[in-house]
């Protein structure tokens, strides 16, 4: 859920719970208190005010001093025309929310209250018998009136009412009930919503804390659990897309650490075998070793050879130097196939030639095929491939077969030795960084392992793909396609 919409659900609970379980208590306790059954009550009238608390309620508060003055009186009329007397019994029953009024025969003997007056003329007449079971409620002036008949020393009728406020009693109580409902239903709700937002929002954003701080600490395996839609389900949707991204980071700074690492080992030991190559036939020179001019032909062409080495060497340290910075230097030119590929057959075919190695070319594109390449950068293609096939030639006679085919929108570039191949489980590898199908690094085919790597970037960068086929002791047939140029029609 978004944050918006939770706040608006929070907004609106806050106002509309509360306000429905309030009314709902208030009926609950108002229905509550008027159906209350009451023994030996006798009400005159009742409205709707009085069940905010029940009516025993105030014949209760009165009852026990009721009880006492009733028994005083009755044993001791003396009592009742004692003024000090009543008015320590009205201080008494002031705390009650009651007063007392004592009528001799018609006339007022005694008011507690200044209100008295008032009701004076509706309390009920006196009667022989004492009404000590009957309890009048007065709605038009909201009174209880408990009523004591009793007769003074004189002979004289007397009465004794206790008078109770019922508006103030029912005031108390029920704002009390009330009071007590709506700081439960008040924690109710603030529990519900506190639980539902503590749910909701502070312990997805927790638990993404905790995997911030794994982040942190170098921990790419955390995964959060799903959180459903809103700002945290995006939250957590970017998350794991950037843990993911991370932790691939991660493996591949390591992976290519790994790799410069070992680039340096292989450089290192490939450098180190022309150099003390070098080396030695410079000092077989300087101490006049070669002493005809056939050994000093074979030492200089010797050191020759080796610098070449040294040369092709720190060449691919360049080139992967521009593959990791995305920097390969391109000067892309249409070049015609046919005439490019003549060229480059005729210059590597010399060298071949003095290795003994059969070379064979066949172009089977039109003469007017073009493609747009840098004719540099493709060149070193085909050497790299060229010298992979005589690097790994284990023939007497070795043969490389140079082919350009036609393939409607791209030409194909096949070249295919007879040399020892490469193993099935090594031929998907051999484009990959490092990879070297001979793990014994002998001096005389050990290389970078970055060869085939820069091989194919290359080619890509053409916009094209290059793969190989091989089969172990018959030779391997390394593949390319370029596509043609055509001229844009108006």
């Amino acid at each position: 859920m978004k944050f918006k919409t939770r706040l608006q659900v929070t907004f609106i609970t806050i106002i509309i719970l509360p306000l429905v379980l309030t009314i709902l208590a208030f009926f609950i306790i108002g229905l509550a208190l008027l159906y209350h059954p009451v023994k030996d009550l006798t009400i005159t009238e009742i409205d709707y005010s009085m069940m905010s608390d029940g009516i025993q309620s105030y014949g209760k508060i009165t009852e026990e001093l009721y009880s006492q003055i009733n028994e005083e009186v009755v044993q001791n009329p003396e009592k009742a025309a004692d003024l000090q007397y009543l008015e320590e019994k009205n201080k008494e029953i002031r705390k009650r929310f009651s007063y007392l009024i004592v009528r001799k025969d018609k006339q007022m003997y005694y008011s507690g209250d200044d209100t008295a007056k008032s009701i004076f003329e509706s309390l009920p007449a006196y009667s022989e018998e004492n009404h000590a079971d009957k309890t009048f409620y007065f709605n038009n002036i909201q009174r209880i009136v408990k009523q004591i008949n009793f007769r003074f020393t004189d002979g004289s009728e007397g009465t004794i009412f206790i008078v109770t406020h019922i508006k103030s009693l029912i005031s108390k109580t029920l704002l009390i009930d009330m009071a007590i409902a709506i700081v439960l239903i008040l924690v109710f709700t603030s529990i519900m919503l506190t639980q539902w937002i503590r749910r909701g929002v502070f312990l997805p954003v927790n638990e993404l804390n905790t995997a911030m701080q794994n982040i942190a600490e170098g921990n790419f395996e955390y995964r959060l659990s799903e959180a459903g839609k809103g700002e945290i389900g995006e939250l957590y949707h970017n998350y794991e897309e950037m843990r993911l991204r991370l932790k691939e980071s991660a493996e591949e700074k390591v992976q290519q650490e790994k790799q410069n690492r070992e680039l340096i080992s292989n450089i290192s030991h490939d450098l180190k075998t022309p150099i003390t190559a070098i080396k030695g036939y410079v000092e077989g020179i300087m101490d006049g070793v070669a002493d005809t001019p056939e050994k000093m032909d074979k030492y200089i062409r010797t050191v020759y050879n080796k610098a070449n080495d040294m040369d092709r060497l720190i060449n691919e340290l360049t080139i992967y130097s521009g593959i990791n910075s995305n920097r390969i230097p391109y000067n892309f030119h249409r070049i015609n196939v046919a005439d490019y590929f003549k060229d480059c057959i005729e210059e590597v075919g010399l060298d071949l030639e003095s290795k003994n190695i059969e070379l064979n070319y066949s172009n089977l594109v039109s003469q007017d095929v073009v493609v747009i390449a840098d004719p540099e950068q493709m060149k070193r293609v085909i050497d790299n491939i060229i010298g992979n096939s005589v690097k790994y030639m284990d023939k007497s006679h070795g043969v490389i077969d140079i082919r350009i085919l036609d393939e409607i929108d791209s030409i194909r570039v096949e070249i295919e030795d007879n040399g020892k191949g490469i193993a099935a489980k090594d031929l998907p590898n051999i484009f990959e960084r490092f990879y070297r199908t001979d793990s014994s690094r002998n001096s005389s085919k050990g290389g970078s392992g970055i060869g085939l790597s820069i091989v194919k970037k290359i080619v890509e960068d053409h916009g094209g793909y290059i793969w190989a086929t091989s089969k172990e002791g018959e030779g391997t047939c390394m593949h390319f396609v370029l596509r043609k140029y055509s001229e844009a029609k108006m």
